[in-house]
């Protein structure tokens, strides 16, 4: 099962923030949402937030494919994420969130 590390920032504002974490509490996020996630090839998924930099951990089927159409309620929630989600200055011209290089593993270590 492949796993993918992505960040974005949020607006560095205290009420962006918070209103980003109240977006995503448990039970917030709208079902239809979720069912697309998980259909889409998403075993699971955690975002883990520092300040406003956001680090989101995915494990995914082996076919996962990120890019493809998704339903009027991932589109609307995906516009209120980009009232709040900045992508990182580095990040690829049309990108959102930004891979992350794995660079360190203990079971590759002797």
């Amino acid at each position: 099962m492949p796993r993918q590390v992505l960040l974005i920032d949020l607006v560095d504002e205290a009420a962006a923030i918070d209103q980003y974490e109240r977006w995503h509490a448990a039970g917030a996020v709208p079902p239809a949402v979720c069912a697309d996630i998980r259909g889409s090839g998403i075993l699971a998924m955690e975002i883990y937030r520092s300040g406003n930099r956001l680090v989101m951990v995915m494990e995914t089927r082996e076919d996962y494919v990120p890019a493809r159409e998704t339903i009027e309620a991932v589109q609307e929630w995906e516009s209120r994420m980009d009232s709040v989600q900045r992508p990182l200055a580095w990040a690829d011209a049309h990108a959102k969130w930004t891979p992350a290089a794995r660079i360190f593993s203990l079971a590759e270590q002797p």
